[in-house]
């Protein structure tokens, strides 16, 4: 019996990939509305945690050591979209080991919980460009970390002060992520960079 957790923020998508992998008798499945901390999964001891890309974004905010537990526990299969490019990466940086496209069919992601329930890796091919993307992201991490703030609504002198830089460095840096990515000024460069789930 391969024992799974699905991970996902919004009840009703949760409660449905609840159902939809109780369909297959090898799974004891059980939900979360975000990665589990470490004594429930002690509890639980899953193999598999079937995580939403929001829900582990809440998990790497909430705690990078629950999602290394996580990892070194259970194998990470990831419901992403190919639209996001940066959402995989985190995810890959994550330590996830399999990674479906949101938009598959239901015994794609069954097959996927079985591969990576083996200890293997898992991608959906319709996911293969957005790791390309992915790989060719421009923003270093710290223009990633300025950026960041910034569209958490930080002013200069905010993120200066949060990354102990000076505010003319922070201007650089933002000037740098403008032109690194084509955008025409600050806001423009905060929406291109969430709508690649960067930030």
């Amino acid at each position: 019996m391969i024992r799974v957790i699905v991970a996902y923020d919004a009840q009703l998508m949760r409660s449905a990939l609840v159902e939809l992998l109780r369909s297959d008798g090898a799974l004891d499945v059980s939900a979360a509305s975000c990665l589990p901390g470490r004594q429930e999964r002690g509890a639980l001891s899953p193999d598999v945690c079937v995580a939403d890309a929001d829900s582990l974004e809440a998990s790497v905010r909430g705690s990078r050591a629950a999602l290394s537990d996580a990892r070194s526990e259970a194998a990470l299969l990831v419901l992403a979209t190919p639209e996001k490019p940066g959402v995989l990466r985190k995810a890959f940086n994550a330590g996830a080991l399999g990674y479906v496209d949101k938009d598959c069919s239901p015994c794609r992601l069954l097959e996927a919980i079985h591969t990576v329930a083996k200890g293997e890796r898992f991608i959906d091919e319709s996911l293969a460009f957005g790791f390309l993307q992915a790989a060719e992201m421009p923003l270093t991490p710290r223009e990633l970390s300025v950026l960041s703030l910034a569209a958490e609504g930080a002013t200069i002198a905010e993120v200066a002060g949060d990354l102990h830089l000076s505010q003319g460095t922070i201007r650089n840096y933002m000037a740098s992520v403008i032109r690194k990515i084509g955008a025409r000024n600050r806001v423009d460069a905060i929406r291109i960079a969430q709508g690649a789930g960067w930030t």
